[in-house]
């Protein structure tokens, strides 16, 4: 019986997929078709800094090499011209959670040698990008990262999940909560606490008497503006330099920004 119910699955989905998926795939421009295709077949997207890491020169002894890893908020900061004449290389991919950032965190962050690597993702997990999710499993990709990086001597700074606002024409606390934001941040501080590493918080700093991003430093209520990225700026400098301090690891690993 059970045998003849996974049958009947399979050929409903065989149905669905040839007579359904396939004719409706047929009519998609080629160029969306390859996007698709390689979303299916490169989930974690570990060719999109594939080139540009074959590129990338060895670290320097003396260099202080940084990496910024996230999601779409890293992918839009301009780090040439918050930072410039810095060794800090930008790996974030827009739209990516959490699971994906974990598969590509060999490929984007060890293999790159850093001395530092600041960690800003979450928000899309939150809305359920790669879908549903729960924050326990969230913290877990967090732990796996940051345990990968330890590994491999590289000092780990965990940014807060930026806040979000409903003052433009899309309501975004539909899909990112701020309950479950703030529940993630306060987890990431006690995960640093607990284990040395450096709490860089974005979030009280751009925060709004009504709980919510400053209308000011974002457009569309997610991403940061010039503003947004001006505070984060000042922000990521100040831990970094902590990181970079040449003191006692707990000394140095156990502060927040």
């Amino acid at each position: 019986m059970k045998l003849a119910f996974r049958i009947a699955i399979v050929v409903i989905k065989e149905w669905i997929l040839f007579h359904l998926i396939s004719p409706a795939l047929s009519v998609l421009p080629q160029e969306k078709l390859a996007k698709l295709s390689d979303r299916l077949t490169d989930w974690a997207q570990l060719k999109y800094y594939h080139q540009a890491n074959a590129l990338l020169s060895p670290a320097k002894n003396n260099e202080n090499r940084i990496v910024f890893f996230g999601d779409s908020i890293t992918e839009f900061w301009d780090l040439g011209n918050y930072f410039p004449d810095k060794p800090y290389i930008n790996r974030g991919i827009a739209g990516q959670t959490t699971p994906q950032m974990l598969v590509r965190f060999r490929a984007d962050v060890i293999s790159l040698k850093p001395k530092v690597v600041i960690i800003l993702a979450g928000i899309n997990d939150i809305a359920g990008n790669t879908g549903l999710v729960t924050l326990s499993m969230i913290e877990d990709n967090y732990a796996s990262m940051a345990e990968l990086a330890q590994a491999n001597q590289i000092q780990v700074i965990f940014a807060s999940v930026l806040p979000i606002h409903d003052y433009g024409s899309i309501a975004r606390s539909q899909n990112h909560l701020p309950t479950k934001i703030r529940t993630l941040n306060d987890w990431l501080q006690r995960y640093c606490l607990e284990h040395n590493h450096i709490y860089l918080n974005y979030y009280s700093q751009m925060l709004d008497p009504q709980e919510m991003l400053k209308a000011e430093l974002a457009d569309d209520g997610l991403h940061p503006n010039s503003k947004g990225y001006q505070i984060m700026t000042a922000l990521a400098e100040t831990a970094i330099e902590k990181a970079l301090q040449p003191l006692s690891y707990n000394q140095v690993q156990s502060q927040s920004v």
